[in-house]
């Protein structure tokens, strides 16, 4: 019996191991990521960079106008398209408050991709586990702009209708 209990305890173990998800690699100094040697990609990274700096992180949704198209694309399903109607879903709706900018991005970054006019940003993402109530898993999030003339003209992420964003 010892023999079995011990068996089936192996078993459980080795099950519960393979379930968990491993913790994306992030990278140590994220602005490293916002560059390239093609001064095209380096621009729109720039571009991209700033978004996240200082509109979502530092919530200085002042800036909005120096980083979004008045036209802003959203596809989004919780925000509408138009750089007025994302900032007063930003400002108005989820009622965030400007705060100093930082010296660099406060958010854990996997990776940032560009390739033309797109650049997109990959973060880990923690979300509760609807399989075990109070739990968490990891998984990854992304974000991907159409940056045209130093500005981000349209956004895609794989949010879900009623979903708040992860402001990091």
């Amino acid at each position: 019996m010892a023999l079995l209990t011990a068996v089936l305890a192996t078993s459980l173990i080795s099950v519960c191991a393979q379930a968990q998800t491993p913790a994306p690699q992030v990278a140590g100094n994220p602005d490293a990521l916002f560059t390239s040697p093609d001064p095209v990609l380096n621009a729109n990274k720039q571009v991209v960079y700033r978004i996240l700096r200082d509109l979502l992180d530092a919530g200085q949704w002042d800036k909005a106008d120096e980083l979004l198209s008045e036209e802003y694309l959203q596809h989004n399903p919780n925000a509408q398209s138009g750089r007025a109607a994302v900032v007063d879903y930003f400002t108005k709706v989820l009622k965030v408050k400007p705060r100093p900018t930082p010296e660099r991005l406060n958010m854990k970054v996997i990776a940032v991709l560009a390739e033309g006019d797109l650049v997109t940003v990959l973060y880990p993402r923690t979300v509760s586990d609807p399989n075990a109530p109070g739990g968490t898993y990891m998984t990854t999030w992304y974000d991907t702009w159409r940056i045209k003339g130093g500005k981000a003209v349209e956004h895609w992420d794989p949010a879900l209708l009623g979903e708040a964003p992860d402001l990091r």
